[in-house]
């Protein structure tokens, strides 16, 4: 059974980039190799609905490893990805400086591959928000398909 989008994928413009890199910088603490996103599409508050995406790079610490001659960009790091939007989310709504680490993860599928060349463009819908607490559903597309969807909830440490 086909799989419904959080948003209507057409009206994803990846070529209007609201924040780019330095501005998630500004907000995220992550640096490095577990940087996960390099930009924000839209930041829209009030419908709950933030959407990024992450150019996956041929250069990138996983490929040599993960699957020889046949890169696969790891499951875990696209749900880390969508959980750094989550991230972005949650601080910027809420003003808030602690960090935002994972309180869980459920109903995870993975539904297709992403590798070196993909933009995989990541969609997150809060749906519970509070001081202590943020749950997000979360979907990940590449190609106009879904590869990745799960629920992630954060909690402030």
């Amino acid at each position: 059974m086909p799989q419904k989008f959080l948003v209507d994928i057409d009206t994803i413009d990846i070529s209007k980039i609201e924040v780019d890199i330095n501005g998630i910088r500004t907000v995220n603490p992550h640096r490095y190799e577990m940087e996960q996103l390099n930009g924000i599409i839209r930041f829209d508050p009030e419908n709950k609905i933030i959407i990024g995406y992450k150019d996956v790079r041929d250069d990138e610490f996983w490929v040599h490893g993960h699957i020889p001659d046949r890169p696969l960009l790891p499951g875990v790091l696209m749900v880390e990805a969508a959980a750094q939007l989550c991230t972005y989310y949650y601080k910027r709504i809420l003003q808030d400086d602690r960090f935002l680490g994972f309180g869980g993860i459920d109903k995870v599928k993975f539904r297709g591959k992403v590798i070196p060349g993909d933009k995989l463009i990541i969609i997150a819908k809060n749906t519970e928000l509070r001081a202590r607490r943020a749950v997000f559903d979360t979907q990940g597309i590449t190609n106009s398909k879904l590869v990745f969807e799960g629920v992630i909830i954060g909690m402030a440490v």
